[in-house]
């Protein structure tokens, strides 16, 4: 056979299916794939990645570089890691519905989403009429697959049809059979036992959807004309039903065959035979049927071995008989035809030489089919994707100017009532209405901006500071968050962390807005409610609040709830750093979680407000410690990835990064610039900055420039381009950040308390 071509860059590959020694169709095909690909590509890595319905039930051969829990979301994720820093340069997946974990498997799509190398996927079973969540588990993996395989033409119809694939995408390749030479079945019989018998053979796990009583019902008729016939129903009964009723069905199939009086011409092998065992049962056998009862069954992996050596078939209807045995290829009847069955059988074992022809073209059909002649198949696809993965842009062509502020996405996503929560892409989406988080961000935006029309500027300050005056609940004295696109909230109390930025908003308020009558209300509203915070318990709500009042006590010097919130919530960060720390980890908790940058920067700025010293070098410490884990290899800023949150001293994982960790690190290196007078702080705080340009761990620009609006964020396949209320807001106020910071600190004061009456 001609050696196929391979790119010479394609030397390792991940596979993800089911592997032996688990006992299901999947798992013999993928081990088939895995050893068709070293036998014939022996210098490529293949890491196969198992999964498993039972962990700790199998013994993986030590092929199997890692098994991942079918239940387990989280094993998924961390799968995703292991393959990306495997140096891994494609995917290929084996899909069925059932081997993957969560609603239609949608367990796999959490996994291929971390995924930046291109994924090729084997589909199983393509539906006709997919439920709503398979429909939308399919619609995941067609989007996620740079490539998708079928085995049969009928797939790809369907895929077209039904999930509007596009058809370049789609590959047809047939199911992978042995290379075998083509054999005489009496030269095999002996060693089952079957000498001198006609030999009827049905592969496969048992169930009832193989429709195996059709051939037991058939076989009296059988006999009658052939009395050496015998009926072999070889495989172990599924381990799914074995789960639930033991062997009752092949019970059922043996009482049958006695009640239909071929019991002697019946013979059940319950074993899960290895593969060159099967390959001498098919060619032992005279005659394979597969009267299976699905009409839309698309893969049958034992009538592609069945096809491959050489085997005269008669089968029901089913897609990938109707193509495979197309062009008297093998015999086709009906769905529970017996007198179908019987008079096909009768006449394939009466005319020897009728089988024997069938039996050639079927090889014939079969020598296209090879497992050899698959993955050449595949390589090629998967060369095809690798050469067209996109390429980062230069580095040299990232544009690093810092943006001027601009509110086009801000109004793009606000309304008469606040700023709606989320969008799908650039377009707002009303289902999620909207939260005080982003209506607080969003007010304080309103003050920091400059070039802002100033009809504009009080029409969205009205706008915003209304959404945080009608969320405080009096009666239970917490702010409310969520609310519904028709303003009816959907709580009468919000988040701790919602309540902190609430009481932050009106405390930048009161010192920053430009207008008066903008810093009258919020200082009022600042006294009425921030005493709140002192009932608060996380650390990231005494941080906000310590935000607001260091802000608040600028506006209104001496301020005594300020100051006590200021004094009492920086001595306990401090004390929660002396709990927590480690030599190695030096922070305030045992974990990281999201906006961690805004804890030094509570410190930086309470110690600013009140003259402690101490809480400078606490927040200084601890900034430059997280600054630390938040560079990247190539010193360029990497955000906390979500993945990371909540996961006791360890060190940061690389995605889900988001745009809220960038600005949150621009404002706190401001503030610890602000402190020190330290260049080293700008520096770092363009540094996060750039992460929104570009200059990031995808060389991916984030920052929509011409409107002003910011992608949801960075992940291992790209980025979320989804445009939501909290990503646009970080974007901007980071811009204001960046742009104050160019300016002397006597005219940025002195632009803070420009009044308009």
């Amino acid at each position: 056979m001609a050696q196929a071509t391979i790119n010479p860059d394609i030397t390792h590959i991940a596979l993800l299916g089911n592997f032996l020694p688990r006992k299901c169709g999947i798992a013999t095909y993928t081990t088939d794939t895995y050893s068709a690909l070293k036998q014939r590509y022996p210098a490529v890595q293949v890491d196969v990645y198992a999964m498993d319905d039972h962990p700790g039930r199998y013994a993986y051969p030590a092929e199997v570089t890692r098994a991942i829990p079918q239940d387990d979301r989280s094993a998924y994720v961390d799968a995703a890691r292991a393959i990306e820093a495997s140096g891994a340069q494609a995917m290929w997946v084996q899909h069925e519905y059932g081997i993957y974990g969560g609603p239609a498997g949608e367990f796999l799509i959490a996994l291929l989403d971390r995924l930046s190398i291109p994924v090729i996927t084997t589909l199983h079973t393509v539906l006709e009429k997919p439920s709503a969540d398979e429909r939308r588990v399919m619609d995941a993996l067609l989007r996620r697959s740079a490539r998708v395989i079928v085995m049969a033409e009928r797939g790809r119809d369907i895929l077209k049809r039904v999930h509007g694939a596009d058809s370049r995408k789609v590959a047809m390749i047939p199911h992978g059979v042995p290379d075998r030479a083509f054999a005489d079945p009496d030269d095999f019989k002996t060693a089952f036992g079957w000498e001198g018998r006609d030999v009827v053979l049905t592969f496969g796990l048992l169930a009832p959807n193989k429709g195996i009583e059709t051939i037991i019902s058939a076989m009296p008729s059988v006999v009658a004309a052939h009395p050496e016939a015998l009926y072999v129903v070889l495989g172990a009964t599924h381990p799914n039903l074995v789960a639930h009723e033991g062997e009752l069905y092949r019970d059922r199939l043996k009482a049958l065959a006695a009640e239909k009086g071929v019991a002697d011409h019946v013979r059940f092998v319950d074993a899960f035979v290895e593969y060159d065992e099967l390959i001498d049962y098919l060619q032992g056998a005279d005659i394979y049927a597969t009267p299976y009862t699905n009409p839309a069954q698309i893969t049958s992996g034992t009538l592609s071995y069945a096809v491959g050596v050489g085997k005269a078939v008669i089968s029901t209807p089913y897609v990938h008989a109707t193509e495979i045995l197309a062009d008297d290829h093998g015999v086709i009847v009906d769905f529970g035809d017996v007198a179908a069955f019987a008079r096909e059988i009768e006449r394939l074992l009466s005319d020897k030489a009728a089988r024997l022809a069938l039996s050639r073209r079927a090889y014939a059909r079969g020598r296209t089919m090879t497992w050899p002649r698959l993955v050449e198949n595949a390589m090629s696809e998967l060369q095809t994707m690798v050469a067209a993965k996109p390429r980062r842009f230069s580095k040299a062509n990232i544009q690093l100017t810092p943006l001027k502020p601009d509110l086009a996405a801000v109004e793009r996503m606000s309304d008469a009532t606040g700023m709606l929560q989320h969008s799908i892409y650039s377009v707002p989406d009303r289902r999620h209405g909207y939260c005080i988080d982003d209506n607080a961000r969003a007010l304080i935006l309103m003050s920091k901006m400059d070039d802002v029309d100033e009809v504009v500027r009080d029409k969205w300050t009205s706008v915003y500071a209304s959404f945080v005056q009608y969320a405080w609940n009096a009666d239970a004295r917490r702010f409310r968050n969520f609310m519904n696109f028709d303003r009816t909230w959907c709580e009468d109390v919000g988040s701790e962390d919602s309540n902190g930025r609430a009481i932050w908003a009106l405390g930048v308020t009161a010192r920053d807005a430009r207008a008066q009558k903008h810093r009258d209300w919020a200082s009022m509203m600042f006294d009425t409610t921030a005493s709140i915070a002192l009932e608060l318990g996380s650390p990231r709500a005494h941080a906000f609040a310590m935000l607001g009042a260091a802000a608040m006590i600028e506006a209104h010097p001496g301020h005594e709830l300020s100051r006590t919130i200021l004094t009492r919530f920086g001595e306990e960060l401090i004390a929660l750093l002396d709990a927590a720390r480690r030599p190695e980890w030096q922070w305030f908790e045992i974990v990281l979680a999201y906006d961690n940058a805004r804890l030094p920067e509570a410190l930086l700025r309470a110690g600013k407000a009140l003259g402690r010293a101490d809480f400078i070098e606490v927040g200084l410490s601890t900034l430059d410690w997280i600054v630390g884990r938040q560079t990247s290899p190539e010193g360029r800023f990497r955000a906390v990835g979500s993945e990371s949150f909540g996961r006791p001293y360890a060190e940061p994982l690389q995605f889900d990064q988001q745009p809220l960790e960038a600005q949150a690190t621009v404002d706190a290196c401001v503030a610890a610039y602000e402190a020190t007078g330290d260049d080293r702080w700008t520096e770092e705080a363009l540094k996060a900055y750039r992460w929104y340009l570009g200059a990031n761990d995808l060389d991916l620009p984030l920052a929509t420039a011409q409107d002003g609006g910011c992608f949801d964020g960075l992940m291992p396949s790209g980025l979320n381009r989804n445009q939501g209320a909290e990503s646009i807001l970080a974007l901007q106020l980071a811009n204001c950040a960046i742009s104050a910071l160019s300016k002397p600190v006597e005219k940025v004061s002195t632009n803070r308390r420009a009044a308009v009456a």
